[in-house]
């Protein structure tokens, strides 16, 4: 059950979003982290895919990268994998935007 519950939702949700419904399933904690390990590897890949099907280009404003980050946060990817794949969009991270 656990590879089919990844199979299927993987290509648009995060790893933390699948554990969550996986744990829901009542599965093990040791099932939960063996059916997810291959998916760790491709967090990065799987929400630049997600994050292009719904915005086409980078943001445009604070407003627009907080919009585009709380949809992939959403989703479950994580909070280092949404910096990423924002600032491979062409935005500046957190740090430049605040002159630190």
């Amino acid at each position: 059950m656990a590879e089919s519950v990844v199979h299927r939702r993987a290509s648009r949700l995060g790893s933390a979003r699948i554990r969550q419904e996986l744990r829901d399933k009542g599965l093990d904690d040791d099932t939960v982290a063996e059916a997810l390990a291959p998916l760790l590897e491709t967090e990065f890949e799987r929400a630049r895919a997600v994050w292009r099907s719904r915005f086409q280009a980078a943001p445009a404003d604070a407003a627009e990268r907080a919009r585009q980050m709380r949809f992939l946060l959403a989703r479950g990817f994580s909070g280092d994998v949404v910096r990423r794949v924002l600032a491979a969009s062409g935005t500046p991270d957190d740090d430049e935007e605040f002159g630190r």
